[in-house]
């Protein structure tokens, strides 16, 4: 295989706590699938503890692990994120955001002890997650006519293809996910299929 098509991510929201001279170090770790998301969760947050003195964070999206950003929020530069992001690549974790609250407790940490809260925060919060393997599926839309119907069924039913939308009232047009290594046989099967159109629409 070209490619990897599986990655581990977490299955849902967890949580971690480090405390260090008073200072309390607050981990939510979610699993996201967009920058949105995590501006959202983020928001979120900021709500939820006004009075804290930091919100740091590191995430990491897509099957390809290339999108990724660590965020010290005003802690000296690489003590907060960067030990963040590090459990998650130590993880070989993906699609998931973890953000560190930092609650001051009125004595300096240091560099190192910084490092180490934020790091173990967020690895007490990976430890009280599920992590879970998904694989990496694409996404087609087909546009087909009723005579069409029990052979595009045929292959759905028989590729074990998961419909996402499916509307039959003019003409046949569904759309479903496929796993990517299996994406071109099944895309060949449905392109013999005359006066059926198929597109592919985005990587899930």
């Amino acid at each position: 295989m070209l490619f990897e098509d599986t990655y581990l991510t977490i299955e849902k929201a967890s949580e971690g706590i480090f405390k260090d001279k008073g200072s309390k170090f607050l981990a939510y770790t979610f699993p996201v699938s967009s920058e949105e998301k995590i501006k959202e969760h983020l928001a979120e947050l900021r709500k939820l503890h006004p009075s804290a003195r930091h919100h740091c964070y590191a995430f990491r999206l897509g099957a390809a692990k290339q999108a990724f950003r660590a965020n010290d929020d005003g802690e000296p530069s690489n003590t907060a994120g960067k030990p963040i992001l590090g459990q998650i690549q130590s993880k070989d974790l993906t699609n998931i955001l973890i953000v560190v609250v930092r609650y001051f407790g009125g004595t300096l940490l240091g560099v190192s002890g910084l490092i180490n809260a934020y790091k173990l925060a967020a690895l007490d919060s990976i430890q009280n997650a599920t992590i879970i393997e998904k694989t990496v599926d694409e996404v087609y839309e087909l546009k087909f006519d009723y005579l069409q119907m029990n052979d595009v069924m045929k292959i759905i039913k028989d590729e074990h293809l998961q419909i996402l939308h499916q509307n039959f009232e003019l003409n046949g047009e569904l759309s479903f996910s496929v796993r990517k290594s299996n994406s071109t046989k099944v895309y060949d099967m449905f392109s013999k299929i005359s006066n059926l159109e198929i597109k592919f629409i985005k990587e899930i």
